[in-house]
């Protein structure tokens, strides 16, 4: 790879960002990029040209708090995981808001800090829905369809931790998985071996050309791969 060109600087003016948490090419080869900390998202050309910007801080329609990740689906239309409001919003190319979905909660359907959506040709969104631990997939108009927690194997770094720990009765005790997972064990060892397989602060979610899911795992170092059922 060959470094070609940078752009940017620390602000809130126009072309200015402030932690800056996703970026994307929408249909017409721009580049969309979610300025975290200003609250908004901003369009630029390939070569850092400025654009345009939509959104600013709040809790109403087109408003964020704290932006965090977004696709640009295959209608053009602009999903952004708002991560604050826990919701998802939906804009047109020129950054018209359209609808919101999800709210507050850990039930399906609901969300706590969503980090990343994802859009397939259909309109089904795939979120990671981080707060809550898991993935959900929403249908075109917000309506829930399924809920994931993940089904992993155990990584050779946490079987070296167990193996070290058999007499854990809380494994992972920084986290907060157990009381989404169903156990079917009371050996501590094997208690730490399932919660092992579920996902631990999910923060990304693509899709491949052939429809499988993939999930980033922040705490766990790796990504699960899902495929569609036939």
């Amino acid at each position: 790879m060959k470094f070609v060109r940078k752009w940017g600087t620390h602000g809130s003016g126009e072309g200015m960002i402030d932690g800056p948490s996703g970026i994307e090419c929408d249909a017409d080869d721009n580049l969309l990029i979610a300025d975290h900390r200003n609250n908004r998202i901003q369009k630029f050309t390939r070569d850092g040209i400025f654009l345009s910007s939509f959104g600013s801080e709040g809790s109403g329609e087109g408003e964020f708090n704290l932006p965090w990740g977004l696709r640009a689906a295959p209608n053009g239309h602009i999903y952004v995981a708002d991560w604050r409001n826990d919701r998802i919003q939906r804009f047109t190319p020129d950054g018209e808001f359209v609808a919101s979905y999800g709210e507050s909660g850990d039930g399906e359907g609901q969300l706590q800090r969503p980090a990343s959506v994802e859009v397939d040709e259909a309109g089904y969104m795939y979120i990671a829905d981080w707060g809550n631990e898991r993935v959900q997939v929403f249908d075109p108009d917000g309506g829930f369809v399924q809920l994931l927690r993940g089904q992993a194997t155990t990584s050779p770094w946490a079987q070296e931790f167990l193996d070290a720990n058999l007499d854990e009765n809380r494994a992972r005790s920084e986290s907060d998985l157990e009381q989404y997972h169903l156990l079917t064990t009371d050996d501590p060892h094997e208690v730490a071996s399932q919660i092992e397989t579920i996902f631990w602060s999910p923060i990304s979610v693509r899709l491949d050309p052939v429809g499988r899911l993939f999930v980033l795992e922040r705490n766990r170092h790796r990504i699960q791969v899902y495929a569609k059922s036939a």
